[in-house]
């Protein structure tokens, strides 16, 4: 692995930021997901995603966090919006595997100017299912994508073109670290057969210069700099007992 994250990016299409977000932090995020489990019993861990971001404040106080925006700025420039967000709580003993895809075969994102922060909320290893990649994949076109209902998988979608898994990197993670990917980069992960918990936030940050092709886009949030092309959603208000509570919640009534 490169030392310098930006050098390993533009060879590898993915790099790792260590320590990004504090325990505490982390402590929250992990009540919340709890929480939202809770308020969304028919939803599995792993379906807690876009629809329900700009409605939720402490989600949006998270994915606009200014050590997790620093992180993405040296992607994306100074003008930042997010584009979608998604925790993806594998359980333990029964989280299903991702197929192997690329991010930006889904997208309505022109052009494809995006990147993906994957915050590890849960230690992320390979005994309970952890992020993998493909090391340079990210230099390919995006590929068609078919579906595959026998795989019992999170998605039921996978890229249409084949993946040496011998090449495939897996990318432990502890709580607050950052793993950031290339829209094109192949990846996906095995099920978690272990007895713990997989937990990760992933966050699509886009350059406001990037258009969202589809409106009005649920989770399009404008977090840094100047507006740009797209319309977006405002930041929600707390209401306490509606909402989730956490540290500084005031500031957000």
């Amino acid at each position: 692995m490169h030392e310098d994250p930006m050098r390993g990016y533009d060879a590898d299409g993915y790099a790792i930021f260590r320590d990004v977000l504090d325990a505490e932090l982390i402590a929250e995020a992990d009540q919340h997901v709890r929480w939202l489990q809770a308020r969304h019993p028919d939803s599995t861990g792993e379906d807690l995603s876009t629809e329900l971001v700009a409605k939720d404040p402490f989600w949006v106080r998270l994915v606009s966090d200014d050590r997790l925006l620093d992180v993405a700025e040296r992607f994306v420039g100074p003008d930042i919006a997010l584009f979608a967000s998604a925790y993806i709580s594998k359980p333990p003993f029964t989280g299903k595997a991702v197929l192997w895809h690329q991010d930006g075969a889904f997208w309505p994102l022109d052009p494809m100017r995006v990147v993906t922060l994957w915050l590890a909320v849960d230690r992320s290893t390979p005994e309970n299912g952890c992020l993998r990649v493909v090391p340079g994949s990210h230099r390919q076109e995006l590929h068609e994508t078919r579906e595959r209902e026998d795989a019992g998988a999170v998605f039921g979608v996978e890229s249409a073109v084949g993946v040496d898994e011998s090449r495939a990197v897996d990318l432990v993670l502890e709580p607050g670290d950052v793993e950031v990917h290339h829209p094109n980069i192949m990846h996906g992960s095995n099920a978690n057969d272990s007895p713990y918990r997989r937990c990760g936030l992933t966050i699509r940050y886009i350059p406001t210069s990037t258009r969202i092709t589809e409106e009005p886009w649920p989770s399009a949030l404008l977090l840094r700099g100047e507006a740009g092309v797209n319309t977006y959603r405002p930041r929600p208000r707390y209401v306490p007992g509606e909402h989730f509570a956490f540290r500084g919640a005031e500031s957000w009534t």
